[in-house]
């Protein structure tokens, strides 16, 4: 089947139907010609000619376009493939032996312990594509002077095996590793896949989860150009240091795989190569089984402008194309599916001569002279190192675009009838010893019948000619890799006070905390130090999050400059581009820019630069849209700040279902290094930012920051004296005298005297304690006012900055108390400031499971009033009444556990109901 179905079969290059020659003769004569040119005048000026010739052609309207693809061969001819470097003899051992150890090491394990999982079919088909990366191109940063300018690897997951047995044969990794594959909990185990956080000096880049290793490949190269056209790595970078990435043609369907393919062209990032290994499989079947995968793709990065190099056919084929001058072959492969690719990969000779060279007697003639068996050992491009060599070597050397390399491989090449191109081939953990003979046999591995069945890994003498190569050729490319640098130097924050001063001091100035938020990072710009290490980022909101004055003040990164006189040029804050520019300006792509804050965030480790990246974002599109983005992110052990702007359910009036954030938090909470955070005033946040940056920069704390800011203009409290501990720890109380006065504009200034500060907290015990995050804490304030002038009931008031983080101590305390039983129990931060048994009231902008996270490290009774179920449109105050979280509801629900506590008789509710004008009988806001 053609691989494009919509053209014409006479629109299609070779296909096996063209029309009819009508005039053979002149079209020798212009063959002929094509081919003096070439002679005389070279392929540049041939390829010049034909392009000509297309653009007539469509002018004329012979045809509507030209497909954009090429013949299904290999793109580099054999006359410039150029001298191998290396020993092939040698290499082809190394890697037989690599993929022996890979497949014990999966096998060992299955059969030991069970279905411990592994793959054995893609390292086979991708170990040739990895050795000629290994031996030739990826470079290391064990070189002279212990720069920072190794390449960058993103390597297959799948493939984890094989990269394991290459370090097993360097020495990094013992033959107790190897056989502790996927066994990580007692220790000494390697990973499934590469992951960081559980290898922190091996791998580098996580990519288990599929289509996120090349949407953040592309943005790490562009990184690189962020940091250099910004002067702060010309020592530490080499012009020659780039970004390989080597990934799935199935992997290829995933939509962040191909999202950024026109950021790397139109950025021309030519130091960033993708090799896709296309065996045509992927986990259940063909990949286009009914296509051609390799064409499709060919189309795809192509029409985003990447040079695309083909290596499909091995050099056994050479002679075959060399013979055939009727061009029989490239019909027969326009013509043959990948489905049938993948039925003739698994069958012999004998099938491959009657299905596909016996399909035309010019085929046929082009084999008469080859036995079965060598017809047998006809190679995929994939699998042939001198044709891979020719695609790094051109990849490397083009300018001026990204490249990517189609490689065409088998998926489990070698393993014979039990896996080789067959359907069942990724599920393939174990072979039986008849399987694994077999395979000796085809690799020429020196191991006996007893070394097969017990599945026993191989290491040539440390004096063998292999161990020899394969330490000099690494030693020649800067050491070993994968290797992850774990720290760099710390760097001293400004005092907090210096950049600051106006939410620690704000006396009840109006603003926002995104407004807020926004002042805090632009006063770090303008510190001598970690100023030009601040990387703000945003999709496409830099205006609605009030950050135009960063346009001018640092400019918008573009390796072009501006190349065009911007409509607003004669304004005080116009879009200002700039080579240099420190404001990354994604466009309208979360995933695009939280790549980048990745690429920012781990530049401490990747590039030895410590970064301090703030991407601030609508937050519904943090966690909910890329949160699997967020959490390869932790798995790096990433360093910055997430700021969720427009926060929560109720704050953001107007703007509906998919916009209003009401669970962040809780997913927020499920990732260990991730430190979440909900403050309700300026001053809090300014705390939580500085106290992060110093972890980060100073102590080299592999955690992250995400907060959650407000686009709602209230009156900003000053920092009361002696909270900046709680805050960081989540939740702290008001002091009652200002707590229900005046929204919280002055809820006990730093100014305060301390004496006046004890008395406030030495009235009568309070009734209930109402506990608030966020901008709903407002609400908690005014609640408090309420209940004490009009139900004469006293509450204290804690500001809670994060129930994510009063949990996480909780649970620390609780499991040491358990697993210290004859020690003195400790008290966890919640448990302290909410000991006793007055009721509890929690509201928050988010929903109802958020605050219910500290529910089980108290005794009291506790009420959780949050926003379950979907967001609407409407204004703040209507919103908060729809979802229960606004003052009257918080008093409502406060008189209610005092009713159950037996304080307060049931009546007295019921007139709250009706003083309020709350309407019981309607749906409940989670259910509508």
């Amino acid at each position: 089947m053609n691989a494009r179905s919509d053209l014409p079969n006479n629109s299609l290059p070779f296909s096996r139907n063209p029309s009819p020659d009508t005039n053979p003769l002149e079209t020798s004569e212009w063959l002929e010609a094509l081919e003096a040119v070439v002679r005389t005048e070279g392929h540049e000026r041939a390829l010049q000619l034909l392009r000509l010739l297309e653009q007539q052609a469509q002018q004329l309207g012979i045809v509507a376009n030209i497909p954009p693809y090429s013949a299904y061969r290999n793109t580099i001819p054999v006359e410039h493939e150029g001298v191998y470097p290396g020993n092939l003899e040698i290499e082809e051992r190394i890697t037989s032996i690599m993929r022996w150890n890979a497949l014990a090491m999966v096998a060992r394990a299955n059969s030991a312990y069970g279905e411990l999982g592994g793959h054995i079919g893609s390292y086979a088909s991708a170990a040739e594509i990895f050795e000629v990366g290994f031996n030739h191109f990826f470079r290391g940063n064990d070189d002279a002077g212990g720069g920072n300018n190794g390449d960058l690897v993103f390597f297959q997951p799948h493939s984890a095996p094989g990269v394991y047995a290459r370090a097993f044969l360097e020495g990094r990794l013992s033959e107790q590793h190897l056989a502790n594959y996927r066994q990580e909990v007692g220790g000494e185990g390697l990973s499934s896949y590469p992951h960081p956080w559980l290898m922190p000096g091996f791998w580098q880049f996580p990519t288990g989860s599929m289509g996120l290793g090349p949407i953040s490949a592309i943005y790490q190269a562009r990184f690189i150009r962020y940091l250099q056209h910004r002067g702060l790595a010309t020592e530490a970078f080499n012009a020659e240091r780039r970004v390989w990435g080597v990934f799935g043609d199935g992997e290829m369907d995933e939509p962040e795989s191909i999202g950024a393919l026109t950021l790397a062209a139109r950025e021309q990032l030519d130091n960033v190569t993708f090799i896709i290994n296309c065996n045509l499989q992927r986990l259940d079947g063909p990949v286009r089984g009914n296509g051609q995968i390799i064409q499709e793709l060919e189309s795809l990065f192509r029409g985003a402008g990447w040079n695309v190099i083909k290596v499909l056919w091995g050099s056994d084929w050479d002679p075959l194309f060399a013979r055939d001058t009727t061009h029989s072959l490239l019909r027969a492969f326009a013509d043959t599916p990948d489905g049938e690719y993948q039925t003739l990969g698994a069958k012999d000779g004998r099938y491959n001569f009657e299905r596909f060279f016996g399909r035309a007697p010019e085929l046929r003639a082009l084999v008469e002279q080859m036995s079965e068996s060598e017809i047998d050992r006809l190679k995929r491009g994939g699998h042939d190192f001198r044709k891979l060599h020719a695609a790094y070597r051109a990849a490397k050397a083009h300018k001026g675009a990204p490249t990517v390399i189609l490689a065409k491989t088998k998926k489990g090449y070698g393993m014979g009838a039990a896996g080789e191109s067959r359907m069942t081939v990724h599920q393939q953990k174990k072979l039986d010893v008849d399987a694994l003979k077999e395979f000796r046999d085809r690799f020429g591995l020196p191991l006996s019948d007893d070394d097969v069945a017990a599945l026993r890994f191989f290491r040539p003498a440390e004096s063998s000619v292999e161990m020899a190569y394969l330490r000099d050729r690494r030693a020649a490319l800067g050491g070993a890799l994968p290797k992850r640098r774990r720290e760099a130097p710390p760097l001293p924050m400004p005092p907090l006070a210096s950049y600051a001063n106006f939410a620690l001091h704000a006396e009840g100035k109006e603003m926002s905390t995104t407004m807020a938020v926004v002042r805090l990072f632009s006063g770090l710009l303008r510190d001598k130090v970690v100023g030009p290490l601040v990387v703000p980022i945003v999709a496409d909101e830099a205006r609605t999050f009030g950050m135009a004055n960063l346009f001018r003040q640092i400019g918008i990164y573009s390796p072009h400059g501006q190349t065009y006189e911007p409509e607003d040029a004669g304004s005080m804050l116009y879009y200002r581009e700039a080579k240099d520019g420190q404001l990354l300006e994604e466009g309208i792509t979360e995933a695009g820019a939280l790549a980048s804050w990745t690429a920012a965030a781990t530049s401490y480790s990747v590039h030895g630069k410590p970064m301090l990246p703030f991407y601030i974002y609508y937050s519904m599109f943090g966690f909910q849209r890329v949160g699997d983005l967020i959490w390869a992110a932790a798995d790096q052990r990433a360093r910055g700040f997430l700021l969720g702007a427009t926060a929560g359910r109720t704050t953001l009036g107007g703007e509906g279902l998919q916009h209003q954030d009401g669970s962040s938090h809780v997913v927020a909470a499920t990732v260990p290094n991730c430190r979440a955070y909900d403050p309700a005033f300026a001053c809090e946040l300014a705390v939580i930012v500085d106290h992060g940056a110093r972890a980060m920069l100073e102590r080299n704390v592999d955690e992250f920051y995400y907060i959650t800011v407000m686009n709602e203009n209230y009156a900003q409290p000053s920092l009361p004296a002696g909270v900046e501990e709680a805050v960081i720890k989540g939740m702290y109380r008001l002091p009652r005298s200002a707590a229900g006065r005046g929204m919280g504009a002055s809820i006990a200034p730093a100014s305060a005297s301390a004496s006046a500060q004890a008395s406030a907290q030495a009235s009568a015990p309070a009734a209930v304690r109402l506990l608030g995050s966020g901008t709903i804490l407002r609400e908690a304030i005014a609640a408090a006012e309420l209940l004490a002038e009009e139900w004469n009931v006293e509450s204290d008031v804690f500001s809670v900055t994060s129930f994510s983080e009063l949990a996480k101590d909780a649970r620390e305390v609780e499991r040491w108390n358990r697993l210290h039983p004859e020690a003195s129990p400790r008290t966890s931060h919640v448990a302290s400031l909410l000991s006793g048994t007055a009721p509890i009231v929690a509201a928050t902008d988010y929903v109802r499971a958020y605050p219910q996270l500290i529910a089980a490290y108290v005794d009291a009774k506790f009420t959780a009033l949050g926003t379950d179920g979907f967001g609407r449109s409407d204004t703040r105050t209507a919103l908060r009444r729809f979802f229960e979280v606004d003052r009257h509801h918080i008093v409502i629900a406060a008189l209610a556990a005092l009713v159950q506590d037996g304080a307060l008789p049931a009546e007295k509710v019921t007139e709250a109901i009706a003083r309020y004008s709350l309407n019981t009988e309607c749906a409940s806001p989670w259910s509508v």
